[in-house]
C-alpha cells in the first residue's frame, strides 16, 4: 500500500472522529483554541463560575436526594415500628396455648377439651421498611394483622423473605428495620411465632448478615418469638455456609406426654455458584448437614415416645422453609404432562397422576429408573410463567438448583409434610408417595409490581388433630376475610 493511499485513509478517519468533537489539531479546534486565548480575564472567570454552579447545581441535587431518602426511611421506619407497636393483642375466643420447654425442645401441649392446634403459614411479607415503600409496607402489616385476628391461631410460621431491602423497590439496604416492624408486629398482636430464613431476609448487599439479624432476635427478649438460632454456622460467609441459620423444632405434645406433631424449620439458603445477586436465578437447597440434623432429632423424638411408652414409630413432621424442595417441579410436571397442557387453573381435586421415579444423584435431573409412583392434587394453582433458566426448564417451579436428599429422608423419618413460599404466584397443594407438598400463599406488595388480581394473596390454616394428622387450606386475604382491595 502506497504511502499516498495512507494518508488519504487517515484523512478520511480524521474527518470521522472529529466532525462532532474537534481536536486541538483541527480547524475547529484551533479556531476555539484562538477564541479561548482572545477572552479578556474577567470572560474567563465567568465561564469558570458558570461551569462551577452548573456542577455544583448537579452535586447538590444528588446530595438532596440521597439525603432525601436518607431520612426517608429513618422516619418511615420509625412510623412503621410505631403503627406496629400501637397494635393490640389479639382477642382469643379459647385459652391461649403457651410454649413450654423441656430439656430440648420447645412444645405446646394440646389439651384434651381441644381437638385441633392450628398454625398459620405467612410467606413472602416483603416489607421494605424504605424511603420508597411505606404505603405498601402499611398494607402488608394490614394483611397480616387482619389474617392473624380472624384466625387467632397457636403458632404462625412465616417461610422466609419478611424483609425486602432492594434499594431500588424499597429505597433502602436496611434489612434490620423490616425485621424490627414485623417482629414488633408479632409482639404487639401476642401471639407466638417462628421464621425461616428467605434469599431476600439478607442480601450480599444488605446491611445485616443472617448471624447479626439472629443477634437481634436473641438481645431483644421478645415474649412471643420463639426463633432460635438453633442447629447454625458459628458465623456467616455469605454463599459459603453450610448450616445456615434458624433450623429448630417446635413439638405439639397431648396431655399423657406423647410427642404428636414435630413443626421442622429449615435454613433453605440463598444462591450458590457466584450468583450472589439472584440473577441467573441459581437458588440453594437445603445441605446434607441439616438433613442428617434433622434426621438425628427425629430419631431423638422417636426415641423418647418409646422410653415413654408410646410405641415405636416416628413422630408425625412437617417441615417449613422458603425454597420448594426439587419434587415441587419433578410432581408438577407429571400433572402438566398427563393433563396435554400447561394452564393456570385449578385441577380437579384428588386427581391422580404418575410420576416417574429418579435414582437418588446429586445432579440437575437425576437418572429415571423406569418406575412410577402416583401424586394427587389437593388445591391451587401454578401462577408462575414457565420458561428455560440455565438450560433446564422450571415448569414454573423455582426450586433448588442441585439435589437434595430431604425428601427422601423424610420418607423413612415420619414426614408427612413440606411448606414453602419464594415462588409467589404459586399456591398449589400436591401430595407425593405420602408427603404433602404445600406453597403458601404470599403477601407480597412490594416486589411482584406487575400483580393486579390479588388472587395469591393471604395464608395457609394448618389444622393439625390430636392424633398428629392434618389438613391445610389455602385462604385468600380478600375473598375469604371479606377485605376490600387495596387501590394500587
Amino acid at each position: 500500500m502506497s504511502e499516498e493511499i495512507k494518508k488519504e485513509e487517515l484523512v478520511e478517519f480524521d474527518d470521522q472522529e472529529v466532525s462532532d468533537a474537534p481536536e486541538e489539531g483541527s480547524k475547529d479546534g484551533k479556531k476555539k483554541k484562538k477564541e479561548r486565548k482572545k477572552l479578556t480575564p474577567e470572560q474567563k472567570k465567568k465561564r469558570t463560575i458558570k461551569a462551577l454552579i452548573i456542577t455544583g447545581a448537579i452535586v447538590l441535587v444528588l446530595a438532596i436526594f440521597v439525603s432525601g431518602v436518607a431520612i426517608g426511611n429513618v422516619v418511615g421506619a420509625k412510623g412503621l415500628i410505631k403503627q406496629a407497636k400501637s397494635m393490640e393483642p389479639v382477642k382469643y375466643d379459647h385459652e391461649q396455648l403457651k410454649p413450654q420447654f423441656d430439656e430440648e425442645w420447645t412444645y405446646f401441649e394440646l389439651p384434651d377439651d381441644r381437638t385441633e392446634f392450628k398454625v398459620l403459614q405467612f410467606t413472602d411479607v416483603h416489607i421494605g421498611a424504605g424511603s420508597f415503600s411505606h404505603q405498601q409496607d402499611a398494607w402488608a402489616m394490614n394483611a397480616v394483622e387482619t389474617m392473624i385476628r380472624a384466625e387467632q391461631p397457636d403458632l404462625v410460621v412465616v417461610t422466609g423473605d419478611i424483609a425486602y431491602p432492594v434499594p431500588f423497590q424499597a429505597g433502602t439496604f436496611n434489612n434490620l428495620n423490616a425485621t424490627k416492624v414485623f417482629s414488633n408486629m408479632m409482639e404487639s398482636l401476642g401471639v407466638y411465632w417462628t421464621f425461616a430464613y428467605g434469599n431476600h431476609d439478607t442480601e450480599a448487599y444488605s446491611m445485616y448478615s443472617r448471624k447479626e439479624i439472629s443477634e437481634y432476635y436473641e438481645n431483644s427478649n421478645f415474649k412471643y418469638c420463639l426463633y432460635k438460632r438453633g442447629f447454625a454456622d458459628e458465623d456467616d460467609d455469605f454463599n459459603h455456609i453450610d448450616r445456615g441459620f434458624g433450623n429448630h423444632i417446635i413439638n405439639v405434645k397431648n396431655t399423657k406426654g406423647e410427642y404428636i406433631q414435630s413443626i421442622v424449620i429449615l435454613d433453605s439458603h440463598s444462591y450458590i455458584d457466584g450468583d450472589y445477586f439472584g440473577l441467573v436465578w441459581k437458588y440453594d437447597n437445603i445441605h446434607q448437614s441439616q438433613v442428617d440434623w434433622y434426621k438425628e432429632e427425629m430419631d431423638k423424638l422417636k426415641a423418647k415416645n418409646k422410653e415413654n411408652g408410646f410405641g415405636d414409630e416416628y413422630v408425625k413432621n412437617m417441615a417449613f422453609f422458603h425454597i420448594p424442595l426439587r419434587e415441587y417441579r419433578r410432581v408438577w410436571k407429571a400433572f402438566i404432562d398427563n393433563n396435554g397442557s400447561d394452564t393456570k387453573s385449578a385441577l380437579t381435586p384428588g386427581l391422580t397422576v404418575s410420576v416417574d421415579e429418579y435414582k437418588e444423584k446429586y445432579d440437575d435431573g437425576g437418572t429415571y429408573t423406569g418406575e412410577k409412583a402416583d401424586a394427587t392434587y389437593y388445591y391451587g394453582v401454578r401462577g408462575e410463567k414457565q420458561s428455560k433458566k440455565n438450560g433446564v426448564a422450571n415448569y414454573g417451579v423455582f426450586c433448588g438448583y442441585h439435589e437434595d436428599r430431604f425428601f427422601e429422608a423424610g420418607l423413612d423419618h415420619g414426614l408427612k409434610g413440606t411448606f414453602c413460599g419464594h415462588d409467589h404466584y404459586n399456591n398449589f397443594s400436591i401430595e407425593y408417595k405420602g408427603i404433602r407438598l404445600t406453597y403458601g400463599m404470599s403477601i407480597d406488595y412490594l416486589a411482584y409490581v406487575s400483580v393486579k388480581d390479588h388472587a395469591q394473596r393471604g395464608c395457609t390454616a394448618i389444622l393439625i388433630d390430636k392424633d398428629g394428622t392434618f389438613d391445610c387450606e389455602a385462604r385468600n386475604y380478600y375473598s375469604y376475610y371479606k377485605v376490600a382491595h387495596e387501590k394500587d
